[in-house]
């Protein structure tokens, strides 16, 4: 699980810096207009190693250590010394590129945090152990029904449209952690299918 605590250290380090450093944060964030007009393609990446504040980084962080040390040694196995982070990279680019094209001309949009390929993570890994229980806000729950319910809040906060969440990205970084692990294995697919129908008693 070394690359997926490179991943945490470097993604806290760039946090916290910026935090404190409003130039380096607008260096980094997802700012739209500085794509399509100045070419800053890397914010396309960056963005996803700036928070909004330490709740923030810390629930992603989080999310990713119990996840990201999971599937790991999965990417690895199946792509390489740095297929986790070129899975990860690319959870970044695919979460964010929707929001990106829809806002592409707004000067007052902008997105922050890891939070589109931590979802792409942790979807990758329901596909592998749908059944599992994992802890929510304190609730013990099958992975699949946080799944389930995960993915209708996002749809529900996505049209709404309000608060400060990009749940798009959520939306999108899960639909990428999906098809790209199934790409890579296409086995992962019938293993989820027949995992599905056989939940542990």
């Amino acid at each position: 699980m070394a690359i997926t605590l490179i991943i945490i250290a470097i993604t806290c380090i760039v946090s916290y810096m910026a935090f404190n450093n409003s130039r380096l944060m607008n260096d980094l964030i997802l700012w739209p207009p500085a794509i399509t007009r100045q070419r800053e393609y890397h914010r396309l990446v960056t963005y996803g190693v700036v928070h909004a504040d330490f709740g923030h980084l810390l629930f992603n962080m989080f999310t990713l250590y119990f996840f990201g040390r999971a599937m790991e040694p999965f990417f690895t196995d199946q792509l390489g010394a740095l297929g986790f982070v070129l899975f990860y990279i690319g959870g970044l680019v695919a979460s964010i590129l929707p929001t990106y094209l829809k806002n592409r001309d707004n000067p007052n949009y902008r997105s922050l945090g890891a939070s589109g390929a931590v979802s792409a993570v942790l979807f990758a890994y329901i596909l592998l152990w749908p059944w599992q229980q994992i802890i929510v806000l304190v609730i013990p729950m099958p992975a699949i029904v946080y799944a389930v319910l995960y993915t209708a809040y996002s749809i529900y906060m996505d049209r709404r449209g309000q608060g400060n969440i990009n749940h798009s990205a959520h939306l999108w970084g899960a639909a990428y952690g999906v098809l790209f692990t199934v790409l890579v294995n296409h086995r992962v697919w019938a293993h989820f299918l027949f995992a599905l129908s056989h939940p542990r008693g």
